[in-house]
């Protein structure tokens, strides 16, 4: 098996490993819930402007939809973890590299989430609890390569668009990407550039998403907490 394949392999056996703890504790499966439905829900508030705007909005929606939010890829990763290896087999090179920047993403945020989540008191989340989570998970370094990561994706998906031979490579594989089981990872793929491409360059959009992410980082971690339940003067207007 290729080096890529068992890369990808690893990542995804790392979320599934997060998956199962997850279902062996209802607890801490509804507070993952609870915090990944808040995590999308400021992740709207803080790109409002760019949900709003018909340049930047479909690829805004894109990494609110597929990178955020509760929605449960079990089937999906289930269904890479099968083909990984015809997936390698299958794509070019562009794309594997794209994938398995994604599969790295995927796990180190399922490994964020379920930690953040274990530090919750409740499944309520709110500005407190939340910064409470995210400052009792630390972390920082991951934080950083968990954007790190994010970006790179998206420039990845930048420059594949840029290339008009792979719009006609990924539309010639739909079908034996259906065969394969790698209908839903098509569908990534085909919707994230077109959302990019769409956008005629993501330099300004990945830039406002990085400068956004790492100020909101460093804020969470320094802000600080009263006894009496509230955020300091560091506001944290961005948090729902």
């Amino acid at each position: 098996m290729s080096t890529n394949a068992e890369i990808i392999l690893s990542h995804l056996r790392s979320v599934a490993a997060e998956r199962g703890a997850r279902e062996a504790s209802p607890d801490l499966a509804s507070k993952v819930v609870e915090l990944k439905t808040y995590q999308q829900r400021r992740f709207a508030k803080t790109y409002a402007d760019l949900l709003a705007t018909s340049r930047y909005g479909p690829a805004a929606n894109f990494f609110l939809e597929e990178l955020y939010g509760p929605r449960d890829f079990a089937e999906r990763d289930a269904q890479f973890a099968r083909v990984v290896p015809a997936l390698v087999r299958l794509f070019p090179d562009e794309i594997i590299a794209t994938v398995r920047a994604l599969a790295e993403l995927h796990a180190l945020s399922e490994a964020l989430d379920s930690k953040a989540a274990s530090c919750l008191e409740s499944t309520r989340v709110d500005a407190i609890s939340y910064t409470r989570a995210w400052q009792a998970t630390g972390s920082s370094a991951d934080r950083m390569k968990q954007i790190a990561l994010t970006l790179g994706v998206g420039r990845s998906l930048d420059r594949l668009t840029r290339n008009p031979l792979l719009r006609h490579t990924l539309r010639m594989m739909r079908s034996p990407a259906k065969r394969a089981g790698l209908a839903e990872l098509q569908r990534f793929l085909e919707t994230g550039f077109d959302t990019f491409k769409a956008m005629k360059g993501a330099v300004e959009f990945l830039t406002t998403i990085d400068t956004r992410e790492r100020a909101l980082a460093q804020a969470l971690f320094e802000a600080p907490l009263y006894e009496e339940g509230r955020l300091g003067d560091t506001a944290l207007g961005q948090l729902p």
